[in-house]
């Protein structure tokens, strides 16, 4: 365990106006709570929040993040309390540790529902005090390092929790170190015979190539010594699971693997870092799409630096990585920056970020998702998103994570511009909506008065934000859609029971529904939230006694006008109960499809023929066909008892032709008429329940296509 003037020394060193004695009452306090608590390992437990705080000096960190780094653990495994911190340390640091002692609670990896709610929480702790977060993360990577002292079961929970989660959200906030060890170690726990292979290939590779590190550090430094450029040089090889990655992602091998190796040049000015650049360009061949300058446009965590790709005459690849000492601080400890000490004063670094500004940019990115499943795609979708830099007419810049469209761009300038989007121009010439944008890109957006955001552009975008505001307006088109559907609906409904869908009447359903008003009732009936049959019996709760009447077939479609008569597809046979749409034809009428026929497909282009249709909620007669694809056993009686069972089932067959017939199996196609969806899966089940029955399913045939029932 460090001994409390070593870490007194430690944060002495960037620090000389250090609060010394309230750090040693910290170390004091937190050693007596924990008195008597050991680790897994077998060692004392307060080893643990000073090998955090340890961690943290090496961020350069304030003394309140030390001292609630020595205290996190102890309102939760401790007697002290939140009132007793508060007198002895002060507010600020009582706060940090209540912090980190709420986050500790929440069970990040548990249900999708749960985890999303957690999240919510985490993000909100971040929103008060970014420091909580540090300390958390300085709590799990010592836990990491350490975890070969739990039970294995444990292990794989943190190492999975590590890699979805922490690792992610260090790299998010600039702390690249940090992000490479946690997901190192996680990778450890998860694939142990992985890490060891690519281990073992590396000290082969030493072995047949010598030490590339120094050779290329030798080199680049001399280069930089004759141009005339003071720079330091550092070189090392890739984590591990970084490898590994690559090998996942660009499906290949380690001997392919070329860039496994990382350089980088730490300079005096930003002026240098352009002409190291130059340097290094002229002795090795830069390799095309490698290059990145977020020295000219800075990532939103404050990181800056450049990187480049080149590659020496056997053709073995390296990355390079040039950057300032300020950019380097930064780099090393991200949005952490902003609390950094150098010589007893906070640093002023031009480069590091306002976290309120960071939080704020992030939890826009996120959305305001009140789905759980949404929140949680928007989430990962930041956490884990890399950027590109575009370019407005005006020549402003934008930041969008790799992938994004010109729909991304768009709202990343506006939600109004967003929604009012119908066309896009990259570097002058039009292009789809669905186009991936790429570095340097300028993107002019196409907008008109009137449009409103598609459903399918939910699949083109990928921003979090974007996807919100798309859906956000989806919602409020489909409202108004639903209250005209939800009005046809209850018209019908109640025309079909000798009543009439009167405001008063709507007004009393919603009263009984306990829903907001009359338009929240028809808008939940278009969705199918509510069924026509539970509207009617919230105002005449009498009539669910007259029940039995049947839906005449010439009536069974709801959405259709006065004059329009529909016929059911051939290709798919909709049943009641299932969703369905209408295609019109000239002179024809309608012809229903199910919502999920093939032959839709040939009218996409189309959607002004397209019809929104719904089923009547009564009760349909067994008039509506269906066909199903029968394999039989082939023996005596067989078949009659099948037709038995299908009778038995009150369902009639209406056709019935042989496939196939094989000495020990026959296989035909039956139509049956049924009432609606429920009748055709409890007929598939008695079937399938059949010991001579080998197979059971619907068919459907799309070459049927302008078929229609008669």
């Amino acid at each position: 365990m460090i001994a409390v003037e070593d870490l007194i020394a430690l944060v002495r060193n960037y620090n000389p106006k250090t609060n010394e004695e309230l750090i040693r009452a910290a170390y004091d306090f937190g050693r007596l709570m924990h008195e008597g608590q050991f680790r897994h390992s077998g060692e004392p437990y307060f080893s643990h929040p000073v090998a955090v705080a340890a961690i943290l000096t090496q961020q350069r960190l304030d003394d309140a993040t030390i001292i609630t780094a020595l205290l996190h653990d102890t309102i939760e495994d401790t007697k002290a309390s939140y009132s007793e911190l508060e007198k002895r340390f002060g507010k600020e640091v009582a706060d940090l540790v209540d912090g980190v002692t709420k986050l500790t609670n929440l069970q990040l990896s548990s249900s999708e529902t749960k985890q999303a709610e957690n999240f919510r929480k985490l993000f909100m702790a971040m929103s008060k005090d970014l420091r909580v977060i540090l300390v958390k993360l300085a709590d799990r990577l010592h836990n990491m390092r350490t975890i070969k002292a739990m039970r294995m079961e444990k292990q794989a929970q943190k190492a999975r929790e590590t890699m979805e989660i922490f690792a992610p959200l260090a790299g998010r906030m600039g702390m690249q170190w940090m992000r490479e060890e946690l997901e190192d170690l996680a990778f450890k726990v998860l694939n142990p015979e992985g890490r060891a292979s690519i281990m073992r290939r590396f000290v082969l590779l030493q072995k047949e190539t010598g030490d590339v590190i120094h050779r290329i550090t030798s080199d680049m430094r001399q280069e930089l010594e004759t141009a005339g450029i003071e720079a330091q040089v550092f070189g090392r090889a890739k984590k591990p699971y970084s490898i590994w990655r690559k090998m996942q992602e660009k499906d290949m091998g380690f001997s392919r693997l070329s860039d496994i190796y990382g350089f980088r040049v730490i300079t005096d000015s930003e002026m240098d870092c352009y002409r190291a650049l130059g340097v290094i360009h002229q002795r090795w061949r830069a390799v095309p799409g490698r290059f990145k300058d977020y020295i000219s446009q800075p990532k939103s965590n404050g990181y800056r630096s450049i990187h480049t790709t080149v590659s020496g005459r056997d053709g073995k690849r390296v990355e390079v990585q040039i950057r300032t000492r300020q950019m380097h601080d930064v780099a090393e400890t991200g949005v952490a920056a902003h609390w950094s000490y150098r010589d007893g004063v906070r640093s002023k670094n031009p480069f590091a970020v306002d976290p309120a500004k960071w939080i704020a940019n992030l939890t826009e990115q996120m959305g305001g998702e009140e789905d759980h499943d949404e929140f949680m795609e928007a989430v990962k979708l930041e956490m884990y998103s890399d950027k590109v830099f575009c370019f407005t007419p005006k020549g402003e810049v934008v930041k969008l994570p790799k992938g994004a469209t010109p729909i991304d761009f768009a709202y990343a300038i506006h939600t109004r511009i967003g929604n009012a989007c119908v066309g896009a121009k990259v570097d002058g010439m039009r292009v789809p909506l669905w186009t991936r944008v790429k570095n340097g890109q300028s993107v002019e957006i196409i907008t008109a008065e009137g449009q409103t955001p598609q459903a399918t552009w939910l699949e083109i975008a990928t921003t979090g934000k974007a996807k919100s505001q798309i859906r956000r307006a989806l919602r409020e088109v489909d409202r108004e859609r639903f209250i005209k559907l939800g009005r046809e609906l209850a018209r019908s409904a109640f025309e079909h029971v000798g009543k009439k869908a009167t405001d008063k009447a709507l007004d009393t359903a919603a009263r009984n529904l306990r829903v907001e008003d009359r338009d929240d009732v028809l808008a939940r009936l278009g969705s199918a939230e509510l069924t026509a049959r539970e509207v009617i019996h919230a105002v005449y709760p009498e009539l669910k006694s007259q029940e039995g009447e049947e839906v005449e077939p010439a009536r069974a479609v709801i959405g259709l006008s006065s004059d329009q008569r529909f016929d059911l597809a051939k290709c798919c046979q909709p049943l009641p109960g299932e969703r369905i749409v209408g295609i019109t034809y000239r002179g024809k009428g309608v012809v229903v499809h199910a919502i999920d026929c093939e032959a839709l497909t040939a009218y996409e282009d189309q959607p002004a023929r397209w019809m929104d249709l719904h089923w009547h909620a009564g009760k349909h007669p067994a008039v509506h066909t269906a066909t199903l694809d029968l394999t039989i056993g082939n023996d005596a009686g067989v078949l009659g008892r099948i037709c038995t069972l299908i009778g038995e089932q009150k369902a009639n067959i209406s056709d019935l032709h042989f496939v196939d017939r094989k000495p020990d199996f026959f296989r035909l196609l039956v139509d049956v008429d049924l009432r609606d969806a429920e009748h055709l899966h409890s007929l598939m089940s008695a079937l399938e329940a059949e010991s001579d029955v080998a197979a059971v399913q619907r068919h459907r045939d799309p070459s049927r296509l302008g078929a229609v029932t008669n």
